[in-house]
């Protein structure tokens, strides 16, 4: 499909953005586009590790935040301490919090968010997912204009919000090298907490025929690794689970059976780390899971690139009328990864989700797709 993003390589203006210092950062403002005709200014935190240069670039990424928050400048720290050049931009007109306690809207700011489905009659130019995606666009954009920076090797990252911005630039922007959303995914209609659901059902329709991710999954080719918990309050196993299902690159499942939403916790897996730096300087890949089947009773699933000692668990939910988020999820250990990684695993009667997931010697979890959701 046409989407509503022009991508070219036009680097943004950028102006200082004074009153903000963070050591081994710097901040800046960059033009975005014009918000109810009039121009708007993006804030962000950029990083270069020591050493890049332009006959020794070094990888890049680009960091989406997620709802609540803002640009992180040790967000951005973190990744340039790893030899990445990071950026990371505010979605929503904001300059970075004060103390922790609060956002500034800045005055050339443009729409804010999240979702903002109140305003799907706009222009869509006028509204926060076309701000939000052309942010990032233009913070790549920044990136790659930069000769101490490898332009074929930037990948990009978001949480919660930000995964589901993250999803949507993997099918737009495909430039970018690898894409890992964490939480956020498509079909946010059938989200039990962000309130779409809720809306009147023409807003609704409107929304997710123009904003949703899973309008632009399907154009997504680059590799992706996907973040979450079974438990999440915003994106639900079917969402997930659909949302990957379009995609068309090489597909890195991590999902486990609870994993904290938030910031904080979105931003330093170890999967993460593995994934980009196997990208970004040919490290040890995270594995992967390379066919799953359900099979009657049995799900079917052979790993790759799985450490060999890896713990294997079938985690499995019942049946039940609560809402996912509430479900209790049953974790039955089945030893150490065979050789050869393939897995087979019978299920229990009444189940109505589980996977396959294997926790390697130093944390880091690789999953099955989850299956039986009917």
């Amino acid at each position: 499909m046409r989407t509503p993003w022009t991508i070219n390589d036009r680097t943004p203006q950028q102006y200082p953005a004074t009153g903000y210092d963070t050591p081994g950062v710097r901040s800046l403002f960059y033009d975005g586009p014009n918000f109810r005709g009039k121009p708007t200014r993006i804030f962000a935190w950029m990083g270069i590790p020591d050493g890049a240069s332009k006959e020794k670039p070094a990888p890049g990424i680009v960091l989406i935040h997620g709802g609540g928050g803002s640009a992180f400048a040790h967000w951005v720290k973190m990744w340039v301490d790893r030899g990445y050049a990071a950026i990371a931009m505010d979605t929503c007109g904001h300059t970075p919090d004060h103390g922790g306690k609060r956002r500034d809207q800045h005055a050339m700011g443009g729409p804010a968010g999240w979702g903002a489905y109140e305003t799907i009659n706009e222009r869509p130019e006028d509204q926060w997912s076309f701000h939000a995606i052309e942010s990032v666009i233009r913070a790549h954009n920044i990136l790659r204009s930069l000769p101490s920076v490898r332009r074929d090797c930037i990948g990009v990252t978001g949480i919660s919000w930000g995964g589901f911005l993250t999803s949507i630039v993997a099918g737009v922007d495909k430039r970018f090298r690898y894409a890992m959303p964490v939480y956020g995914c498509g079909f946010i209609g059938d989200s039990p907490g962000l309130g779409l659901d809720k809306a009147p059902q023409n807003i609704r329709d409107k929304w997710m025929k123009l904003w949703d991710p899973s309008v632009y999954l399907p154009n997504a080719k680059m590799p992706m690794l996907w973040m979450n918990g079974a438990t999440d309050f915003a994106f639900t196993p079917q969402m997930w689970q659909q949302s990957h299902d379009l995609t068309r690159g090489e597909k890195t499942l991590s999902f486990m059976p609870f994993m904290p939403h938030g910031h904080t916790q979105g931003e330093v897996p170890k999967e993460l780390h593995r994934y980009a730096d196997f990208h970004a300087f040919r490290k040890p890949r995270l594995g992967r899971c390379v066919s799953f089947k359900e099979d009657n009773s049995f799900l079917d699933a052979r790993f790759v690139d799985v450490h060999p000692r890896a713990l294997v668990t079938l985690s499995f939910t019942q049946v039940s009328p609560l809402p996912w988020p509430k479900r209790t999820w049953t974790n039955l250990e089945l030893g150490e990864l065979p050789r050869g990684g393939r897995v087979r695993a019978r299920v229990p009667n009444g189940v109505i989700g589980a996977f396959i997931h294997c926790r390697e010697p130093d944390g880091s979890v690789v999953s099955s797709p989850c299956g039986g959701l009917g």
